[in-house]
C-alpha cells in the first residue's frame, strides 16, 4: 500500500519552496474537467512513457491524484518499479481536494493561461477587436497579421492573410516579416494567451512598430461572424543569426532577462546542476523543430519557446525545478526565460549556443517492452480459425471516426475490468506500440500482440472498417476533453464559454496561487 496524505498537506507542500511533482494520473478528459491549479497531467495510459521526461530525479517528492478509484495506487506500484522512492497518494483523490474546500479548475495549462491574463493587466498590452482588423484588411491598409501558434494549429484555422510565426520566433524573425517601422503588427492565436504574450514579447524586445494582440484570437474572429481561413501554409522565413539587426535586439533581450533575475550559466555550471542529486534540472532548446533536428546541446529536450510558455506543464512536471534554456542567437532563450521567471520558475540561460558541450545527465532506458507484432492478414486468418478479440486503444475520437469492424475501444486504466477473465488471444490496435504494451500489461495470462500499421493497414488489406459517432459514448471518452475541442468545431456557445473561463481564471485563485506569479512591467 502507498502512503496517503491529506489535501491540506499537499497544499502546504506546494508552497514550502521545495521541489514537488503533483501529478494527475487520470486521463486527459477527466483531468480537464476539474483539477487543482498546480497539478501536471500524466495520464496512467502513458505513465511510463512520460514520467522520466517530466520527473527526472528518482528521489523527487511525488503526489499522485486520481478519482478515488484506485488508479493512483496502480501508478504508485509502477513508479516504485521504475525506482522512484518518495511517492504519496492524495487521500480520496479529487473528492478529497474538494472536501477540504479547495478549488478545482476546468481546462488545461492553468498556470500558463492565468499568467497570460495577469501579463495583459500588468503590461496593459494593446488590443485590437476583430471587426477593426477586418476593416483594415478590407480597405487594404498596411497591416501584418502574425499567428503565434505552431504551423499545425495555424494550418487548421487562421485569419485570412496571416503568416505563421510562433511566439518566441517573433522578435527573432520580425525584420524579415515587416519591411518598415510604421506598419501595425497584429498577433493572434486561437484564444487569448499566445496573442497577449506574443504581442508583449515583441514590445518588450524593443520593436518600434505599433503592436496589438487580436482580442480573443480566431475565436473572436469567428464570434464576429467573420470567415476563417483553412489550410494556409504561409510560415516564418529563415534568417541568419548573425544579421546586423540582431545586435540591438540581443542587447534588449538580455537586458529584459537580467531585469527579471535570469542568470546566464556556462557548461561547467550546468554540469554542476546535473550532479546535484537534490534538484531536478530541465535543459530545453527553445528554437524551431527544424533547427533542433539539425543538432542541439547534449540532453537538451525540444520545447519551442512559445509553446513552453503556453503549456509549461507539458515540459516540466516538477514545481520548483531548475529550467535551463538554450538557443543560437541570444534572443529567444533570454526572452523566454524572462517570462518563465515572471511565472515563478527558476529559469536560466546557457551561454554560447548548440556548439557548447554540456555534461550528460543520467539517462534511463525505455522501461516499456513492446509486444510481438502481427499483420492485418495474419489477424484476418486467425479470426477465420477461431475467436480473437481486437481491442483498440487509440484515442476514443479516432475510434469513433474509423475502427476495425468487430473491435472494441478501451483504455489502460479500464481494460482489465472491461475484458474481465476472458483469456482469448488479444490483438491491440494503437498509434504507438508502447501504449499498446502498457495496456496489455494490465492483463494477466493473455496472449497479446500489436497490429502493425493499425487501422490503415487493415483498410489497405481490403478488410472492413466502420465508424461509430456515438460509440464509445461521451461518458466513456475519459481521454477526450469536450470542453476545449467543441469551441473549434463551429460551436459558438462553446467558444463563448471558453473565453469566459479564460478571462475568469484570476478571480478563482487563492492568495498562495496568486503569489506564485511575479509578473511586473
Amino acid at each position: 500500500m502507498s502512503e496517503t496524505i491529506t489535501a491540506q498537506t499537499v497544499k502546504k507542500w506546494l508552497q514550502d519552496g521545495e521541489e514537488i511533482a503533483f501529478l494527475d494520473v487520470r486521463e486527459h478528459g477527466q483531468y480537464g474537467e476539474g483539477h487543482p491549479f498546480f497539478v501536471a497531467s500524466v495520464p496512467y495510459s502513458r505513465l511510463e512513457l512520460d514520467i522520466a521526461r517530466l520527473v527526472p530525479r528518482l528521489s523527487t517528492r511525488i503526489v499522485l491524484l486520481d478519482d478515488d478509484d484506485g488508479v493512483a495506487e496502480h501508478a504508485h506500484t509502477r513508479l516504485v518499479a521504475l525506482g522512484y522512492t518518495d511517492i504519496h497518494v492524495l487521500e480520496h483523490g479529487v473528492r478529497g481536494w474538494q472536501r477540504a474546500g479547495l478549488q478545482l479548475f476546468k481546462g488545461v495549462h492553468l498556470p500558463s493561461k492565468t499568467f497570460g491574463e495577469l501579463a495583459e493587466h500588468a503590461y496593459d498590452t494593446p488590443r485590437i477587436q476583430a471587426p477593426e482588423l477586418e476593416a483594415m484588411l478590407q480597405h487594404g491598409e498596411p497591416v501584418v497579421v502574425l499567428d503565434g501558434r505552431p504551423i499545425e494549429e495555424f494550418h487548421k484555422m487562421n485569419i485570412p492573410g496571416a503568416i505563421c510565426c510562433p511566439n518566441i520566433e517573433l522578435p527573432y524573425r520580425i525584420h524579415a516579416l515587416v519591411s518598415d517601422e510604421t506598419t501595425p503588427i497584429v498577433i493572434n492565436c486561437a484564444g487569448r494567451t499566445r496573442s497577449i504574450i506574443g504581442a508583449q514579447t515583441l514590445i518588450n524586445a524593443g520593436i518600434r512598430n505599433p503592436v496589438y494582440a487580436l482580442e480573443n484570437g480566431t475565436q473572436g474572429w469567428f464570434l464576429n461572424d467573420l470567415q476563417l481561413g483553412h489550410g494556409n501554409t504561409q510560415r516564418y522565413p529563415d534568417v541568419r543569426s548573425d544579421a546586423p539587426e540582431f545586435v540591438e535586439r540581443r542587447e534588449v533581450a538580455q537586458t529584459q532577462a537580467r531585469q527579471h533575475g535570469v542568470e546566464v550559466i556556462d557548461a561547467e555550471q550546468l554540469a554542476g546542476f546535473w550532479r546535484d542529486s537534490e534538484r531536478n534540472t530541465f535543459l530545453l532548446d527553445v528554437r524551431t523543430p527544424e533547427e533542433y533536428a539539425v543538432g542541439t546541446v547534449t540532453n537538451a529536450v525540444h520545447a519551442p519557446g512559445g509553446q513552453l510558455l503556453q503549456g509549461t506543464d507539458l515540459y516540466v512536471g516538477v514545481r520548483g525545478a531548475r529550467i535551463v534554456l538554450v538557443d543560437t542567437d541570444g534572443i529567444r532563450a533570454p526572452l523566454t526565460a524572462s517570462w518563465l521567471r515572471q511565472m515563478g520558475h527558476e529559469a536560466y540561460v546557457l551561454s554560447g549556443d548548440v556548439e557548447a558541450k554540456a555534461v550528460a545527465s543520467v539517462s534511463r532506458e525505455n522501461p516499456v517492452a513492446h509486444l510481438p507484432e502481427t499483420t492485418a492478414q495474419d489477424v484476418a486468418q486467425r479470426l477465420s480459425l477461431g475467436p480473437v478479440r481486437i481491442v483498440d486503444v487509440r484515442a476514443s475520437s479516432k475510434y469513433r471516426s474509423a475502427h476495425i469492424d468487430g473491435s472494441v475501444w478501451s483504455i489502460r486504466p479500464r481494460i482489465a475490468v472491461q475484458l474481465g477473465s476472458d483469456l482469448r488471444p488479444l490483438v491491440l490496435v494503437a498509434d504507438d506500440a508502447a501504449v499498446a504494451a502498457l495496456a496489455a500489461s494490465e492483463l494477466e495470462g493473455v496472449d497479446a500482440v500489436f497490429l502493425k500499421g493499425d487501422v490503415q493497414a487493415w483498410k489497405t488489406a481490403g478488410l472492413p472498417v466502420v465508424d461509430s459517432p456515438d460509440t464509445p459514448p461521451d461518458a466513456a471518452c475519459i481521454d477526450y476533453l469536450f470542453f476545449v475541442h467543441d469551441r473549434h468545431d463551429g460551436n459558438k456557445e462553446a467558444a463563448r464559454r471558453y473565453l469566459a473561463w479564460e478571462t475568469g481564471l484570476i478571480a478563482q485563485l487563492d492568495e498562495s496561487e496568486l503569489a506564485s506569479f511575479r509578473v511586473h512591467h
